[in-house]
């Protein structure tokens, strides 16, 4: 039987590559559900990878390791595309929530997801602004801290 997709916030997918508070919840439910995220998410999560080497706390090593995992789980992934729809839909929610251009594309793909599956989705994020705004357009979130 195939797990049932969620969709999950960047902040917890890079949870799942590199060691923080909350990284073996993060890892238990991208086990648990099939992951599906944003297009976006890669852009952001190989920023991230790259600011942790930046900042010393991941050496060259490690970063090329996680991304060299990234591109292997990747092929796992449900990927939503950043189309005119979802850009309108999170248009509407940067100015109606007054959440960030990326906090609105995360929150806009997983309603578009939803709208498409026909039935709640599960939203999973570490982010507060993004559980405030996931829960506002009723979806079912699943906070990781």
């Amino acid at each position: 039987m195939r797990a049932s997709a969620a969709y999950f916030d960047t902040s917890v997918v890079v949870k799942r590559y590199v060691n923080e508070p909350a990284s073996l919840r993060a890892r238990d439910l991208l086990r648990r559900f099939r992951p599906v995220s944003s297009a976006v998410a890669l852009v952001e999560l190989s920023s991230a990878v790259r600011r942790r080497t930046n900042a010393g706390e991941l050496s060259e090593a490690a970063m090329t390791a996680v991304l060299r995992r990234v591109d292997d789980d990747r092929r796992r992934w449900e990927l939503i595309g950043v189309t005119a729809p979802v850009l309108n839909r999170a248009e509407a929610l940067a100015l109606e929530l007054g959440i960030a251009a990326l906090d609105a594309i995360h929150v806009a793909s997983a309603a578009t997801l939803a709208e498409g599956l026909g039935r709640h989705v599960v939203f999973v994020t570490a982010d507060a602004r993004q559980r405030e705004a996931a829960a506002r357009v009723n979806l079912e979130v699943v906070w990781v801290e």
